[in-house]
């Protein structure tokens, strides 16, 4: 095996690095002709449980485009049947639960996370890669708290989120029952992964800016500044990220994590003069990725340069890769992250 690149572990923690690490969300699937020929046979749920599959899957992409770690190919429900959630991922819906959560009794009848008996599938994955295929780091995941408990409480993808924000301003007695639960459920599963051999952590708030500040720092900042502070034990990097929440990203800059994730709704160079001075993750719109390559590469040095001036910075998209986006604009993106970079930080 290459010699382990351990550039985005070191740029998470703030030491010297040599050049921008870069990884794609969901970079693993999406517009992968080798992925869309498995998919043919194989949903995502049949790929997770099956280790050597998901493995291949999960390592494509670094083998593909050079980045700088790989993310474990899984959705971010996948742990809650572990909680007595009835739970399928529908092609063009999303997670759809059969029973979702409408009162403080169906909060206390969750169960609990046993991660050896509920999801053996995904700790054995974990461990083909990092004992024998990944020469850089792989990254864990866990939905947060509020973005989980959203599918549960709506029973599905929701725009509006509608039910989960009365729920939490209605029932707050249960709503704090089931954060309670979800940080439990978050703690057991994370430390699994890193048990089983994960090198970093991005726990994903994707839904969490349909919040404002004030009801964040009431119903899910306490939660999630207990998630971090356990997780911090485990001595791995911890990212945060959401979507459409730039109005609280000084929110996440305050928990006990390594580095900020941030959509492309705020600048490297804003957030910094907003005073948020850890590494950052971001920020190119993955809209973007369909332009001509003179914009995205005019767009790319943009933020690369915004995170030299910054300091440490992973480079990433401001959200998930789609399929319509080209396997090979994504390797030419990511050798314009490392050479350009490299220049910049010489």
């Amino acid at each position: 095996m290459t010699k382990f690149n351990d550039t985005l572990l070191r740029a998470a923690r703030g030491e010297k690095i040599e050049h921008t690490p870069v990884w794609y969300m969901r970079q693993a699937g999406r517009s992968q002709p080798e992925y869309l020929k498995i998919k043919e046979k194989y949903s995502l749920e049949q790929i997770t449980h099956q280790p050597e599959l998901c493995a291949y899957v999960t390592k494509l992409p670094v083998d593909q485009y050079d980045v700088d770690a790989a993310i474990l190919y899984k959705d971010i429900v996948t742990p809650l049947p572990g909680l007595g959630i009835d739970v399928q991922i529908k092609a063009g819906v999303g997670p759809v639960i059969a029973n979702p959560i409408r009162s403080v009794q169906d909060v206390h009848n969750l169960g609990d996370l046993s991660p050896q008996d509920d999801i053996p599938f995904v700790l054995e994955t974990i461990k083909i890669l990092t004992n024998e295929q990944l020469n850089v780091p792989l990254i864990g995941f866990a939905g947060a708290p509020f973005t989980l408990a959203s599918y549960m409480i709506e029973g599905g993808p929701s725009k509006s989120y509608n039910l989960t924000k009365s729920f939490m301003v209605s029932e707050p007695q249960a709503w704090f029952a089931l954060m309670d639960k979800l940080a439990d459920m978050t703690i057991t599963y994370i430390t699994a992964q890193v048990e089983a051999g994960a090198k970093a952590i991005q726990i994903f708030d994707s839904w969490v800016g349909a919040l404002n500040v004030a009801d964040y720092r009431i119903f899910i900042k306490p939660t999630m500044t207990r998630i971090f502070a356990e997780l911090r034990k485990l001595n791995v990097p911890l990212i945060t990220f959401g979507v459409g929440a730039s109005h609280l990203a000084n929110e996440w800059h305050d928990l006990p994590v390594d580095v900020v994730g941030l959509d492309w709704r705020l600048s490297i160079k804003e957030a910094g003069e907003r005073g948020m001075t850890k590494p950052l993750q971001g920020n190119l719109d993955p809209s973007m990725l369909l332009a001509d390559w003179s914009v995205i590469e005019e767009r790319a040095k943009t933020i690369i340069e915004q995170g030299v001036a910054h300091g440490n910075h992973i480079f990433n998209l401001g959200h998930g890769v789609f399929p319509a986006v080209k396997p090979a604009t994504l390797k030419k993106l990511t050798e314009l992250i490392h050479t350009y970079s490299a220049e910049l930080r010489k």
